[in-house]
């Protein structure tokens, strides 16, 4: 009996390392690559398009980042199976993916070994981290048992969010309103509610919260 294979969409901005996620994925004859992906909003118009069963999202990709491109996707379709690839293991970026709601998360050193294994666990309902990331998850679920403080960021919309990533990456009023297809006077509303919310007064302020909460990387 013929089984359909594992549809995996690939985002990454980097044209040879999709080569490289390519030749490792195809080389199983249960896994078909459908669809590459060079940045996070390409990312998520070619997932509604293909409506892949596994998304293999890179971390750190100009514009829309890895995560920020998760956290649209899962909020038009939950049941998406996303796994993270990320240099980092900062236990911060690995509990803003989990938030997000991917499915998992491995380190670009251990592409070899985890990859496949991580891949087919996703296909089948299942979660995947690096092993190396398993003491992180543990304080994390944990953590959730124990009702946190109040954090300010969560109550930002999605747009807010979209629009603290630009603010903190350097891009001016104008060119984020380009950027998301609004009007200046639009992104200026919103960088003040940012500010409200956040309790922050400067824009250095709002980048500082963007790197910790993950929204990007510090150089």
């Amino acid at each position: 009996m013929n089984v359909r294979p594992i549809r995996v969409l690939l985002a990454d901005d980097h044209a040879l390392v999709r080569q490289g996620f390519r030749r490792i994925l195809e080389d199983e004859p249960d896994i078909e690559v459908v669809g590459e992906a060079g940045g996070g909003a390409e990312a998520i118009e070619l997932e509604r398009r293909l409506d892949p069963d596994v998304v293999v999202m890179d971390m750190a990709m100009p514009e829309i980042n890895g995560l920020h491109a998760s956290i649209e996707i899962l909020r038009r379709q939950p049941e998406r199976r996303i796994l993270m690839l990320s240099m980092y293991a900062d236990e911060q970026y690995v509990v803003n993916a989990l938030d997000a709601g991917v499915s998992g998360y491995i380190l670009k050193n251990a592409l070899e070994t985890d990859l496949i294994r991580a891949v087919r666990a996703l296909a089948a309902g299942g979660r995947f981290l690096s092993p190396e990331l398993s003491e992180i998850a543990i304080r994390h679920l944990r953590s959730r048992d124990t009702p946190p403080a109040d954090d300010p960021f969560t109550r930002l919309s999605q747009r807010e969010i979209q629009v603290l990533r630009l603010i903190a990456v350097g891009k001016s009023n104008r060119e984020i309103a380009a950027l998301l297809g609004v009007s200046v006077n639009t992104v200026a509303v919103h960088r003040t509610n940012l500010m409200s919310t956040l309790g922050v007064h400067k824009a250095a302020e709002l980048v500082l919260i963007a790197v910790k909460k993950g929204l990007v990387q510090p150089e």
